[in-house]
């Protein structure tokens, strides 16, 4: 079994730790922005990371009504310009921990008095030691030059401190039972993604698009699928995607369209109406059968209670797709010839 494959069935155990691991640090977390008197949360991340902050920007704005930043570490770096985030609380995520130009962000925070996390893979890392408090992904070594288990972990760390932040009980109830919906996806979904995968093997390019919380989902899926297979792939708002960017589909291009159960879903039926009209090839991706248009190729994923607990298993489907399509295209995931596991911007 190759590493990705490895990693990517190591993901129910992982989140199944997480929370149990880490409430009491994000309990403490929630209290201490809290009698600070925070105006607003600041994220500084690279690449998957910053995917998952931007899934944390839903959540925090949805549950928390806190207006959420996805930092520019260049700012810090290049410019060596000063951003005042003494009133913010300043969350550093990364895999690694050694992203030298988020680690320059959590410095920068610190020197303000500003409540400070880092989110890491690693508790001896130079961002989990400079930061006041760390939120430990616990995912354990992840080798493959695809980050998936962590990226979810990421996600998991960041809604438990929304759930508190928010102290909503329900939604970290819903978190506590995605570990068992990831592993039913994984043991049911398969022979699906098998046939997928050999329905996209030729594919030159597609688009992914996602509206609200499975915008990040949208974007996390396109990396996924380019890292490891080298297709074109790009994720999109489907707000933005009415306004131009349909544009690029011709007659047969793939469209992946999320559509989770909530306040989002019929946006993805409204614009699947319009990729019909272009004659796009549409894979459907829902937790919810019965909202499946017609003429479209269905993925139908465990339904996990929440938009935003559907996340967690909706990413699952383009990491196996992208792991099984490696497979048919002879390509070792673990080995990206220009990518690195570990990438050091400044």
């Amino acid at each position: 079994m190759i590493n990705l494959e490895r990693e990517i069935r190591e993901q129910p155990s992982v989140l199944s730790s997480v929370i149990s691991n880490n409430e009491s640090v994000a309990e403490k977390i929630a209290a201490a922005a809290k009698t600070k008197g925070i105006c607003g949360i600041y994220f500084a991340a690279r690449g998957t990371s910053d995917h998952a902050c931007i899934y944390g920007q839903y959540i925090f704005g949805i549950l928390a009504g806190l207006p959420c930043t996805l930092g520019t570490p260049s700012v810090f770096t290049k410019y060596n310009s000063h951003v005042d985030l003494s009133k913010y609380l300043v969350i550093g995520v990364s895999q690694s921990g050694k992203a030298e130009d988020v680690l320059e962000v959590l410095k920068s925070a610190k020197s303000d008095g500003a409540v400070t996390v880092a989110i890491t893979n690693d508790t001896s890392s130079p961002m989990a030691g400079e930061a006041e408090y760390h939120l430990y992904c616990g995912a354990g070594p992840e080798v493959s030059i695809a980050a998936t288990k962590t990226f979810t972990s990421q996600m998991m760390l960041l809604a438990l401190l929304a759930s508190k932040w928010s102290c909503n009980e329900q939604f970290l109830n819903d978190l506590k039972a995605v570990p068992a919906k990831v592993k039913e996806l994984i043991d049911s979904l398969d022979t699906k993604l098998e046939e997928l995968a050999v329905k996209c093997e030729n594919i030159p390019g597609a688009v992914i698009l996602g509206r609200g919380v499975s915008y990040s989902i949208a974007l996390e899926g396109a990396l996924k699928m380019l890292e490891t297979n080298k297709i074109k792939m790009k994720g999109y708002p489907i707000s933005d995607f009415h306004h131009g960017p349909i544009a690029q589909l011709h007659e047969g291009d793939m469209t992946f369209v999320i559509a989770p159960k909530g306040v989002t879903i019929d946006d993805a039926i409204e614009i699947t109406k319009k990729l019909k009209n272009v004659k796009s090839d549409i894979i459907f991706i829902t937790d919810d059968a019965s909202a499946v248009p017609d003429g479209v190729t269905e993925v139908v994923v465990p339904d996990t209670g929440s938009e935003f607990t559907s996340a967690f298993v909706t990413v699952l489907v383009f990491q196996i797709l992208a792991c099984k399509l490696t497979i048919l295209r002879g390509i070792d995931p673990d080995k990206a010839g220009v990518i690195n596991k570990i990438t050091i911007t400044k």
